[in-house]
Formats: C-alpha cells, sequence, structure tokens
C-alpha cells in the first residue's frame, strides 16, 4: 500500500522515521537515568533539573532551535570543537534527530519518572536487604516493573519526534532529501501551486502516524498501571 505518494514523499516520510527511530534510542539512555534522578533521589539544584528538563515544552520551538544553533552550529560553543572531529549538526540529518531529542525528551522523562514513582519503594529495599546492590535492584526490580511506562514514554517521544517542525526547520533548515522531514515537506507543499494534493497525503500519513503512536502509549501505560496495581 502506497497511499499514492511519489518518490520525494515518501523520501520525507522515511527520512523521518530515521530522523524519530535515531532520536529516540539516543535519548532513552539519558532519559531513564534523569527520570530516576528526579523520582528516586533529593539533592540540591533538583527542581533546577526538572526545569530544565520541560524547558522545551515551554519555549516557543523557534527559540529552541536557534539555542540549538547558538550550541552545536559549525561556530558554537560545542558544534566548533566537535567540527574539527568531523561531526557536524547544523543542516545535517543528524541534527534533525538532534532537535526532535530535545523536543521529545520531556514527554519521555515525564512519563518515566511517573512510572517509576509508582513502583513501591518497599521492593526496592527488600531486594537490597537479601545483599542485591543498587545497580541489580533497579535492574531486576525497578525496570521491570516500570517497564511499560518508560516505553510509553519512548513512544510518546518518537511520536513527537514525527511531528517536529520549529525547532528543526530553524536547527538544520529544510533541505529536500537531507533533512526535509514530513512536516516540512507538508509545509513546503502548501506554499506552491498545485501542492495540495501532495500535502493531504502526507497530512493523512502524519495523522495516521500520531494516531498509533498515541495507542500504542496508552495501551502501554494501561500495561503499567495494571502490573503496578497488581504488585
Amino acid at each position: 500500500m502506497t497511499f499514492g505518494l511519489g518518490p520525494e514523499e515518501w523520501q520525507a516520510v522515511l527520512l523521518s522515521l530515521q530522523v524519530a527511530t535515531l532520536a529516540t534510542l539516543a535519548s532513552l539512555p539519558l532519559g531513564l537515568g534523569v527520570a530516576w534522578l528526579l523520582a528516586r533521589r533529593r539533592f540540591p539544584g533538583r527542581a533546577l533539573l526538572d526545569g530544565l528538563v520541560h524547558l522545551p515544552l515551554i519555549l516557543p520551538p523557534v527559540v529552541t532551535g536557534y539555542l540549538l544553533l547558538l550550541a552545536f552550529g559549525r561556530k558554537g560553543v560545542f558544534g566548533a570543537p566537535l567540527a574539527e572531529f568531523g561531526i557536524v549538526f547544523a543542516f545535517r540529518w543528524t541534527g534533525a534527530a538532534l532537535a526532535c531529542a530535545v523536543m521529545g525528551f520531556p514527554l519521555m522523562v515525564r512519563a518515566m519518572r511517573l512510572s517509576l514513582e509508582a513502583v513501591d519503594a518497599r521492593l526496592e529495599d527488600a531486594a537490597g536487604t537479601l545483599g542485591a546492590s543498587p545497580l541489580m535492584v533497579f535492574l531486576t526490580v525497578t525496570l521491570p516493573l516500570s517497564l511499560p511506562g518508560c516505553l510509553a514514554g519512548a513512544v510518546l517521544a518518537f511520536a513527537k519526534a514525527m511531528g517536529e517542525f520549529g525547532a528543526t526547520i530553524t536547527f538544520v533548515s529544510n533541505i529536500p532529501g537531507q533533512t526535509q522531514t514530513l512536516p516540512s515537506a507538508i509545509y513546503t507543499l502548501t506554499q506552491v501551486p498545485g501542492g495540495e494534493g501532495p500535502a493531504l497525503r502526507l497530512t493523512l500519513v502524519s495523522v495516521a502516524l500520531s494516531i498509533t503512536a498515541l495507542l500504542v502509549s496508552e495501551a502501554l501505560a494501561a500495561r503499567a498501571g495494571r502490573r503496578l496495581g497488581a504488585g
């Protein structure tokens, strides 16, 4: 089933899937670590960390994209040293993945944090009294119990990455075949004569992917609730 998409439209869809997948997978370890810190530890600066995590939800996406350009552009604070090693994000599809990861990170961390907080700490304490190290407690008790909720957070971040536009187009522009993701392609098609049909087709694809991701996320969250309730 092709949905009547042309080669350039399919290219935008596949690039979006590639960008969203990389953004989600790259965010998982950091997201899980930050969520665990916020859920299980009390430390100076915790409120500041929580605020920084959620900052992309508050800032206009264009502002987030511009900050990424200042930080990871070829002359940016981090971008300049990285460029010396051949690592370039600005105006590359990897930069689109970075922008999508930043925008989806708050959704991922929030879902993971709620799932981790719902785990009964007494189960972790019991495993600790039996001689399990903190890492083993996390891997054998905390993570299995919170896994559906953590996966739901990953799915939400993936869905956000699929629909990200403002930060992406500011940071990596809108280059067909290189950085033109699904939302960027839709925007471009609405600006040209005769682009209404392709734009509508891509919109339907975007809606279908978003609904699927939300349904999967809800199913995983419900499963997490049942497991934690049973525990």
